[in-house]
């Protein structure tokens, strides 16, 4: 009998299925969106918590279940490199925040999903890209928009072009927030209707015209409650040129309901009203088409996406780079309200 193979006993880690996912600060969005998501992937499971407020730690696990040993803070967070249940970090912190918690989760060597907007400056986006290279980990930011049906056609159009060339777009985001001492309202904090709504029209008129804006036209800031809105921008109207001659023109806002994307081409039209709610993206064409497909859960899908990008080693569908290109804009529309001038990006 030939003797024994030296490999026998060698183990090799099966790939997983199902990813264990921490959250990384427990607010709104945590609570009442993410986790409950959470439930319904089927690629992720919410396997550990980082909190700073040692109150809601008895309530979560309550909740979901989660183990004394998955229950972190933000001194020890470096301690879920050693922690075999946790295969990715979510970073859900105020703007301001997302820089040094993002770098300190790809130190761990576990993958990082970041919120939107990915950080408050250029650099900081490149410095949570670079540590997460550094690491060998993949970066997605929170764009959940990219990944809805509806808004999926829209991308896919830009390409395709069915009604001919763009000519203009419209883009406007916003509600009106009636708290008057929150994180939002200050500036190191990240805080101001352009990072944390302004995204959503940046980012839509991107992917809506595959392309990068050339330079901001305009820019100006209003506020209706300065009282209030003493260190950032209340609403913001900028509007943007690309190298094809479109021309965006877009709104956001702390101090008003919007939520519309419009897409005028050569031949014809197609909007999104509304189009980044948490549910209910519903749109239709210039010749009467319907863009009215229905994801259960816009924040599930989310995540099972970049878990099969991960279990499957494939890109992800909103890189860091990405959410870089949607900052170096905003600084733009910054500089350009400030100027009163066009600003080239």
């Amino acid at each position: 009998m030939g003797s024994k193979s030296a490999f026998a006993n060698i183990i090799i880690p099966q790939k997983k299925s199902v990813l264990g996912v921490a959250l990384v600060g427990l607010g709104y969005y945590s609570r009442d969106l993410l986790a409950p998501a959470l439930q319904r992937t089927k690629h992720c499971k919410l396997s550990g918590i980082v909190t700073g407020s040692p109150e809601k730690i008895p309530v979560w696990q309550k909740s979901y279940g989660i183990k004394d040993a998955n229950v972190y803070n933000y001194e020890n967070m470096s301690g879920i490199a050693n922690n075999q249940d946790i295969d990715v970090i979510y970073i859900v912190l105020p703007t301001g925040l997302h820089a040094e918690y993002a770098i300190k989760a790809a130190n761990t060597g576990k993958h990082v999903w970041c919120e939107k907007p990915m950080a408050r400056t250029v650099q900081e986006c490149q410095n949570i890209i670079v540590a997460c290279n550094k690491n060998k980990v993949k970066l997605s930011i929170g764009y959940r928009m990219q990944h809805e049906p509806n808004t999926q056609t829209i991308i896919k159009w830009a390409t395709t072009k069915p009604y001919g060339k763009i000519i203009d777009l419209k883009a406007e985001a916003g509600y009106y927030d009636g708290r008057s001492n929150h994180w939002k309202q200050k500036k190191a904090m990240g805080g101001g209707a352009m990072y944390d709504m302004g995204v959503y029209p940046v980012n839509a008129v991107r992917y809506s015209t595959a392309e990068e804006p050339k330079a901001v036209i305009s820019a100006r800031h209003e506020t209706s409650r300065p009282e209030i809105y003493t260190e950032v921008d209340e609403t913001t109207y900028f509007s943007l040129e690309f190298p094809s001659g479109a021309i965006a023109r877009c709104q956001t806002s702390f101090g008003k309901g919007l939520n519309e994307l419009r897409i005028n081409c050569e031949s014809g039209w197609y909007e999104l009203i509304p189009f980044q709610s948490y549910s209910g993206i519903r749109g239709k064409t210039s010749d009467d088409k319907l863009l009215n497909k229905v994801v259960p859960n816009q924040q599930a899908k989310q995540m099972d996406d970049d878990a099969l990008a991960i279990i499957n080693n494939t890109d992800v569908l909103v890189p860091g780079e990405d959410g870089l290109r949607d900052i170096r804009v905003v600084e733009a529309v910054y500089k350009s309200a400030a100027s009163k001038k066009r600003v080239k990006i």
